[in-house]
């Protein structure tokens, strides 16, 4: 079965003093039609940069200046700007970070959501605005025939991140992405918008790409897992597969840093040492190497860049057999 969106070497660059800049690189998955991608990291891994790539929103001077974006075998990064501008919303969407900065603070909510439907739809505006209720009613909002004509600052973070997804779920597409849907909300609305996004992409069928640094929000919702550091994937698989067995120091480490609530009072957190580094200077060898408890000169990690290597479950580390062996 084809994948509904797939990334194929996507490298995306800024300018630099001497070179281009990789803000990410050669980076590689897919997702299918009813299915769950989790893409983890730490901040600045490169996780969002990847999919404004594909969607050719990245600022300037960013740009792609390698690799595809194939939504249901069609090629974004080829497509003419009016082109992909009509895709976008109608069969890609996406929930962005913060849903201050995603809603326009001066304009009423039923006026953001009927902008997106009419600027694809030949609807009047009464239709649109009938449709922006129904869409507030989907994502649970109370009272959706009232609070429709609110401005997003009389909306709770929670419910602001409801009337995003519903701007993203508007036109019915077929891949959702989003990006870090749970940051900065409170428990127990965390669990509320993950159901949520669930139960979406089970009614219609989506694909659905999850952006997160929770590793706790990767066990509850995903099928797959996709994990990056310093703007490469550096192991991928099935959540049962990585978390049973992780094969990368870096997704090792994450693991490590987590607390357990089983564990004895007194008990250390192990955080990873260091930082991630610099874009314009990463290590020559493996960009985890600077930071990793199982790095090793003999097999090359500061010197040879490792290939993301297995079949289903993979890893990019010359020291995968061992960990595996030592698991």
């Amino acid at each position: 079965m084809s994948a509904a969106f797939e990334l194929r070497g996507l490298t995306a660059a800024v300018p630099g003093e001497k070179r281009a800049i990789r803000l990410v690189e050669d980076v590689s998955l897919s997702v299918h039609a009813g299915e769950t991608l989790a893409v983890v990291g730490e901040s600045g891994s490169g996780k969002t940069v990847t999919f404004t790539s594909s969607l050719g929103l990245l600022p300037k001077p960013g740009r792609v200046i390698a690799g595809e974006a194939l939504l249901e075998g069609v090629d974004l990064l080829k497509l003419r700007p009016e082109e992909l501008r009509r895709t976008r919303g109608a069969r890609i969407g996406m929930v962005f970070q913060d849903p201050l900065t995603g809603l326009n603070p001066v304009f009423r909510v039923s006026e953001q959501i009927t902008e997106v439907l009419r600027a694809h739809l030949p609807i009047s505006r009464s239709a649109a605005r009938d449709r922006a209720v129904e869409l507030l009613t989907r994502v649970q909002i109370p009272e959706a025939a009232r609070r429709v004509d609110d401005y997003p600052h009389q909306f709770s973070g929670g419910m602001r991140q409801r009337v995003l997804t519903a701007m993203a779920i508007a036109l019915g597409p077929r891949v959702l992405i989003a990006d870090e849907p749970t940051t900065a909300l409170d428990v127990t609305v965390q669990a509320q918008m993950l159901d949520l996004l669930g139960d979406l992409r089970d009614a219609d069928g989506m694909a659905m790409v999850l952006i997160t640094h929770d590793l706790g929000v990767v066990a509850r919702q995903a099928d797959r897992v996709a994990v990056m550091y310093a703007g490469r994937i550096v192991e991928t698989g099935t959540v049962a597969e990585v978390f049973a067995a992780p094969r990368h120091p870096y997704t090792i480490s994450l693991f490590r840093s987590i607390p357990d609530i089983e564990a004895p009072t007194g008990t250390r957190l192990t955080p990873i040492a260091g930082s991630p580094p610099d874009p314009a200077r990463r290590p020559e060898g493996c960009a985890f190497a600077p930071r990793c408890f199982a790095v090793s000169d003999a097999a090359g990690c500061r010197s040879v860049r490792p290939l993301l290597a297995g079949v289903g479950h993979a890893a990019s580390c010359h020291r995968q057999s061992m960990l595996e062996t030592t698991a």
